[in-house]
């Protein structure tokens, strides 16, 4: 697991634990360190505790035990005004009653900040999210997109450390989604602001993030740059919740030379990495990721394993074609192509031969 050491932590968590009802822990023994400048996306189911963590991060939920510091500083009892971090919700969170301009300036107010720096910091602000010519408006008078950049300003004007974003796209339409995933993190790069994102998309989490934390069941399942997660997943749910996935189940036969023979329930044996089996007769989920099988023979490498596959659906996609295939028993199997002249196109009940590397294939937990 990717971790920073305590003395170069900005954020960091010491064996926090959380509870609403005494019984039932909803984070579990959270470890967890950030340096100054992350952009690190918490992501995860609902109910997996990562908006939690957030929120005691904020100071709005209170760990039941453990310690949250700030640049070294333990602030589980500094209330959240004074923890001096930027916060940006789905719902925007804008006064109706006060302009964009007043809106931004609030929390300057707050911080008793001179009229002539409140408005120098306030256009800066806007302008940083290219809604200079907007200061006069009211939140009803902007669109969804202009809302949210209007909150993003906000949580910047009084140039905080650290911005907290709580599924801060969740309202908008996949291109304007999209476009503000792009703005967030440049903006972010820009100001070397220290960034805690929640979200349960992966994709705005692999686009965006420099490390992102998967949580599930109140723990991270695992902490590692956005690749590496995709490419290494650890265990079965970190694989199956990252991006799409095929799996095979089977029992482990031996370990030899670095990898696990593993004889397919159907009867089929290959070779993968052993990523979280140890031994001969583990049940495991084998793991290959859409885009690393290949289904041209002239393509296949020497070393690549074989099995005949039946094609049931050929869907193009535009830039890709996606067909799903009977292997090994299962009809859920699914190859991604390119979609490149020389590729073929495939038709609904013919039967192929497709192939993988045993590197590209992982043995996980069952």
């Amino acid at each position: 697991m990717a971790q920073t050491s305590s003395k170069d932590a900005f954020v960091e968590f010491e064996r926090v634990q959380k509870s609403y009802d005494g019984e039932t822990l909803v984070v579990k023994d959270l470890n967890l360190t950030m340096p100054k400048g992350e952009f690190l996306t918490m992501l995860g189911p609902s109910g997996s505790g990562k908006t939690t963590c957030l929120m005691m991060l904020a100071g709005f939920e209170t760990a039941t035990h453990g310690e949250i510091k700030l640049d070294g500083k333990p602030i589980n009892n500094i209330p959240p005004h004074k923890r001096g971090i930027g916060m940006v919700f789905q719902n925007y969170a804008l006064f109706p009653h006060m302009t964009v301009a007043e809106n931004l300036a609030f929390p300057l107010e707050v911080r008793k900040l001179g009229k002539s720096e409140r408005e120098a910091k306030v256009k800066r602000a806007l302008d940083m999210v290219q809604m200079g010519a907007f200061g006069g408006r009211r939140p009803a008078q902007l669109s969804g997109g202009q809302q949210q950049r209007i909150a993003l300003a906000r949580a910047l004007v009084f140039e905080p450390e650290l911005v907290l974003m709580d599924e801060p796209l969740g309202a908008l339409d996949k291109q304007l989604r999209e476009h503000m995933q792009f703005e967030i993190t440049r903006i972010a790069h820009n100001l070397g602001i220290t960034t805690v994102y929640v979200t349960h998309d992966q994709t705005e989490a692999l686009t965006m993030s420099d490390r992102v934390a998967v949580f599930n069941d109140g723990r991270i399942q695992q902490l590692a740059p956005p690749d590496e997660l995709y490419e290494a997943p650890q265990n079965s749910f970190v694989a199956q919740f990252i991006g799409e996935n095929n799996t095979l189940e089977g029992v482990v036969q031996e370990i030899r030379d670095g990898f696990a023979v593993v004889r397919l329930d159907s009867g089929e044996v290959i070779d993968c990495k052993p990523v979280n089996v140890s031994k001969a007769g583990e049940r495991t989920l084998v793991s290959i990721r859409p885009e690393r099988v290949e289904i041209d023979k002239s393509r296949l490498h020497p070393d690549a394993h074989t099995l005949k596959a039946e094609v049931l659906e050929f869907i193009y996609m535009g830039d890709i074609f996606r067909t799903r295939l009977k292997v090994a028993g299962r009809d859920d199997f699914i190859i991604k192509t390119r979609n490149a002249p020389d590729q073929r196109r495939l038709q609904p009940g013919e039967m192929i031969d497709i192939g993988w590397l045993a590197n590209d294939c992982r043995a996980l937990d069952a």
